[in-house]
């Protein structure tokens, strides 16, 4: 079920309806092979990270962002979550790991971010053991350039449409409360 969840490039891809799956799934695997190798592993090598984690990384930042110039930040949030806690280990609390291990639910609930399941960032510290969906450019360009913030939490705002960003739980906390959550 997730052997190729991540890594079929997004793209306008010309075929022909001669072509069967295998050729179409190797045509995708390559465009994106060859644009990660071409345009991004050493960079992820600087960072220390593998590809399988670039494209981990990057999943959830499409899936979190409600628009590419949001995704730097998000990225942000999650590096700091990662590595600039010391050595604890991060929760990462992303909802959108939750809805992909739930099958696609949306109305998340207390009960449902108790669930034993790998791919639970509630209840397991680090990246999911793959990606959650197949990333965009700008995700995998913000996987690898995260904004420099100072922020450790985000929600999203409803009226913005956009997320807000805080640099403390208290804060995060006092925000959600003005939404009435």
């Amino acid at each position: 079920k997730y052997v190729l969840e991540g890594y079929l490039s997004p793209n306008t891809y010309k075929s022909y309806t001669s072509y069967g799956a295998d050729t179409i799934i190797k045509r995708l695997l390559s465009q994106t092979e060859a644009a990660y190798l071409i345009s991004y592993d050493e960079r992820a090598q600087e960072l220390g990270m593998t590809m399988d984690e670039v494209f981990t990384l990057a999943s959830m930042i499409e899936k979190e962002t409600s628009s590419a110039e949001e995704g730097y930040t998000i990225a942000s949030v999650i590096y700091n979550r990662l590595y600039k806690w010391g050595n604890t280990p991060a929760f990462l609390n992303i909802d959108a790991t939750m809805v992909y291990a739930l099958g696609g639910k949306t109305n998340l609930t207390a009960e449902d971010l108790r669930i034993d399941h790998p791919y639970n960032t509630y209840l397991y510290t680090g990246l999911t053991p793959g990606p959650i969906s197949n990333p965009g450019l700008s995700s995998l360009k913000a996987a690898l350039s995260p904004a420099d913030s100072p922020y450790y939490y985000y929600v999203l705002d409803p009226a913005a449409g956009a997320h807000h960003f805080s640099k403390t739980y208290e804060e995060h906390q006092a925000f959600i409360a003005s939404l009435g959550g």
